[in-house]
């Protein structure tokens, strides 16, 4: 559908007469990786339940690699762009990495829009370092130095990939090994992750340019002095194994939220909730939106 002068591909599950839920996805990832019956279930539950691929994901407009027309703060405003065109004024938002970033964002800059927070393996600000290497993919090189994203510049350092994203096999198989080197006992098995990996590959323009440009893009201007003015119930779900974003960033974010509550995710990695921990998971995200 047409949001902010762009497409972007949304899908639903429940019905609109529930209460409406909106998932947002990591990082250069789709909402494939929110599973179907993850959602089914949360429907279940009699929510309204939305899902969409971010700008240069799956089937929403895809910009030349290394050449992102927008920038974090963009997408926030897609999130709210989504809600827009369902004509929902409000919704209890998920946010799993750089989905979790992009609700902290529009619960401090549109309170309004927001009746519950879940925030999934993120951190104050996504909890992302500001020397977070730039990831490439196919044939695009990186130089260090600068490198205009959008509407800001960022410092990129050197960086090559030699996966080609454009050869499926290649692309999924290097999907599969970073899912399970981010994870841990509850991590899918390779059959299953093959079929998510397959599935991301088919639907995507470009696999590379989704890589490269949401790190260029980034997550918008920081936030973090203006988390204590959130006052939507707020819960922080977290992996104990999570070696992207370590301990300190989740308990700081519920440090700075005042009625955020932080609930640990034993033996989960950085990764979409497994299925292991769905009754957990879905539990906190079902109760907190009650």
């Amino acid at each position: 559908m047409p949001i902010n002068g762009i497409q972007v591909c949304v899908e639903t599950f429940g019905e609109p007469v529930d209460s409406p839920m909106l998932l947002m996805a990591g990082d250069a990832s789709s909402m494939d990786w929110w599973d179907d019956e993850f959602c089914r279930r949360l429907a279940a539950g009699r929510r309204f339940v939305i899902r969409y691929d971010h700008r240069d994901t799956g089937r929403s407009t895809s910009y030349p690699a290394g050449a992102p027309a927008y920038s974090g703060t963009d997408l926030m405003y897609d999130a709210l762009g989504v809600l827009d065109a369902l004509r929902v004024p409000a919704a209890h938002l998920v946010g799993f990495s750089l989905g979790g970033a992009l609700a902290q964002r529009i619960a401090v800059h549109h309170p309004s829009r927001v009746l519950s927070l879940t925030l999934i393996s993120t951190g104050v600000d996504g909890g992302a370092s500001a020397n977070t290497p730039v990831t490439v993919g196919g044939p695009v090189t990186v130089s260090a130095g600068t490198v205009t994203a959008g509407v800001r510049t960022i410092e990129a350092p050197a960086a090559t990939d030699e996966t080609d994203w454009s050869n499926r096999k290649a692309a999924v198989a290097r999907m599969i090994d970073e899912v399970r080197s981010c994870g841990g006992p509850f991590t899918p098995e390779e059959p299953h992750l093959r079929r998510f990996a397959e599935r991301v590959f088919d639907r995507s323009a470009d696999l590379a340019a989704t890589r490269l440009n949401h790190r260029l893009a980034g997550y918008g201007p920081s936030v973090r002095d203006l988390l204590g003015g959130i006052d939507t119930p707020t819960v922080v779900l977290h992996g104990t194994l999570d070696r992207r974003i370590p301990a300190g960033h989740p308990e700081e974010l519920a440090r700075c939220i005042p009625k955020a509550r932080l609930v640990w995710l034993d033996g989960v990695g950085h990764e979409f909730p497994p299925r292991a921990v769905w009754t957990q998971v879905l539990t906190e995200i079902l109760d907190l939106a009650a």
